[in-house]
């Protein structure tokens, strides 16, 4: 009811799991980091929990959203089952085709067997399997000693089961039980979500609202933000059903900004279930099933009982007269700020544009026009991603976004990051952005540049000799402190452990193989002149 009263495209506080409202804190991007250094592990177990609210699933679908390719992905909501129908379930969700059974029930054998059949077809062709199971905190010790024999089936490289675990705090204590133990020590990486801070709790709020489309508008000033704090203690369901009370209750009193005695009241309502509510005041909700015709007579009564007057609600209120905007509340950093800029960015019309200004930050001339084939004369070779700002805070490097407004496609010169904005670059203007009003319009996909060493090849795996195995192996020999190895020897075993080492360290997939995105990290770790995306002191490691 009140999206159109604070100018604002979405509802910012829906409790449901939409990645593109994910607040990045520091906590969240650890969680997705475990999730995703999880499924390129090769197999075991993975344990993500929190607090009720604390926003495990929506950091499970903006995993989902992000799996390699290759990756084939199964999820069961619902743990409640028994060992054959959550057997049952795995083989629906992976889509495998069971023989035919004889007269009765198919036996556990059965399903575990065409299990084992799918996942050897599987990694056969090169495909990795992953078994998310939320809630996990309901599932029976029969059902987790069955999901543990399940991960038994490997090769002498890698497990061809990866089962990642979700739930409630519980979920730790039920695997600590003497006879999960063989289950526990499978777990290759755990994390405990906790709940926001103040500073963070502020930001939340600013990145869900400008997300919405929430411009200019501020219904919520910064000297709320402690008691926002304080009456949801910082999790991020509680703030979703108290901010969006607080504003529906705003948009009753023809408030443009929401008071302390509004959000008190949105406590009171939401908190206690509305049994303490004084007998004047109705739920909140009763609101949203009122028609138009009686909306302000039902949203005044059911804020407060005011036979008198009612507040003016058909008619627009005269705008305010404007008001500073309060940044969202982010840890500090050196990138200096700039004036609030407006909600639609700096673009450039074409991507060869795009990349011409790119190719400046490393010092080089792209032409008018060129492509990424034209990068390699330069010494320059592109990667193309899909992991939008997420990949890049890890990437750390300037990239092209590509933005869609509609059926409106433009690219954006992404120069700069920290917690809560972005600054782009067109033309030698700057330009300060909320990041989650650069998200918003974001399809995901970027292209970056790195130098590219001189004798590189695609990927460089085992037993391979050549200039790429050397410089490869100098380099991890720098990053780990070592001697630097002899010239033109293969890709060995302690080369090998010392690479796979690095990439789990670095969130990349750790299977010994050195791809771009190993070469970038190597890059940067031994002092390569490379434009950096984060300001000087932040991390792109979660």
């Amino acid at each position: 009811m009140y999206k159109q009263f604070f100018s604002l495209k979405q509802s910012p506080f829906s409790i449901a799991p939409d990645p593109r409202y994910l607040f990045m804190s520091e906590r969240h991007r650890e969680a997705l980091a475990h999730l995703l250094y999880g499924v390129n592990s090769g197999g075991g177990f993975v344990l993500l929990t929190g607090e009720i609210g604390a926003g495990k699933t929506t950091v499970c679908r903006c995993f989902i959203e992000q799996i390699p390719p290759g990756c084939r992905l199964a999820y069961i909501f619902n743990p409640k089952l028994t060992v054959e129908e959550l057997l049952l379930s795995i083989c629906d969700e992976f889509r495998i085709d069971l023989p035919p059974a004889p007269a009765g029930a198919v036996s556990v054998k059965s399903y575990v067997d065409a299990i084992n059949r799918y996942l050897l077809l599987s990694h056969a062709q090169g495909k990795n399997n992953v078994l998310i199971i939320d809630e996990a905190q309901n599932l029976s010790a029969d059902v987790l000693e069955q999901l543990r024999l399940l991960t038994n089936l490997e090769t002498s490289e890698r497990k061809l089961l990866q089962i990642i675990l979700i739930g409630q705090p519980e979920l730790r204590a039920i695997l600590a039980r003497p006879e999960l133990e063989q289950l526990a020590q499978r777990v290759i990486a755990r994390y405990h979500l906790g709940s926001l801070t103040e500073a963070e709790t502020a930001s939340y709020v600013a990145h869900r609202l400008a997300v919405a489309g929430g411009g200019a508008s501020r219904p919520f000033p910064r000297s709320l933000m402690g008691q926002v704090f304080q009456l949801s203690q910082g999790v991020p369901r509680r703030i979703n059903l108290l901010c969006d009370r607080a504003l529906l209750g705003a948009y009753v009193e023809n408030s443009r900004e929401v008071t302390r005695q509004i959000l008190r009241r949105a406590g009171s309502e939401v908190f206690s279930g509305g049994a303490n509510a004084p007998a004047s005041r109705m739920p909140w909700q009763y609101v949203a099933a009122g028609v138009l015709a009686t909306a302000a007579i039902g949203a005044a009564a059911a804020w407060q009982f005011r036979p008198a007057a009612r507040p003016v609600l058909v008619q627009a209120a005269p705008a305010p007269a404007p008001v500073k905007a309060v940044a969202a509340v982010a840890p500090p950093a050196p990138v200096a700020p700039l004036p609030r800029a407006p909600a639609v960015p700096l673009t450039h019309a074409s991507e060869a544009a795009a990349l011409h200004a790119l190719s400046a930050l490393w010092g080089v001339a792209l032409p008018a026009g060129a492509t990424c084939d034209d990068a390699l004369k330069l010494n320059l070779r592109c990667h193309q991603g899909k992991g939008g700002l997420y990949e890049l805070r890890l990437l750390d490097r300037p990239a092209v976004l590509t933005l869609r407004d509609g059926p409106v496609v433009s690219y954006a010169l992404l120069t700069g990051m920290d917690e809560s904005s972005v600054r782009l670059n067109v033309d030698g203007k700057e330009q300060t952005l909320d990041l989650g009003a650069l998200a918003t319009r974001s399809d995901g996909s970027f292209v970056t540049f790195w130098a590219m060493p001189r004798y590189f090849r695609d990927q460089v795996s085992a037993g391979e000799q050549g200039a790429d195995v050397d410089w490869i192996a100098s380099r991890l020999a720098k990053v780990n402190g070592l001697a630097p190895p002899p010239a033109d020897r293969p890709m060995g075993a302690p080369t090998l452990e010392l690479l796979r080492a690095f990439q789990a360290r670095q969130n990349l997939k750790a299977d010994g193989v050195a791809g771009p995105r190993t070469y970038m990290r190597l890059n940067q770790l031994t002092g390569v002149a490379e434009p950096r995306l984060l300001a000087a002191g932040a991390t792109g490691k979660p």
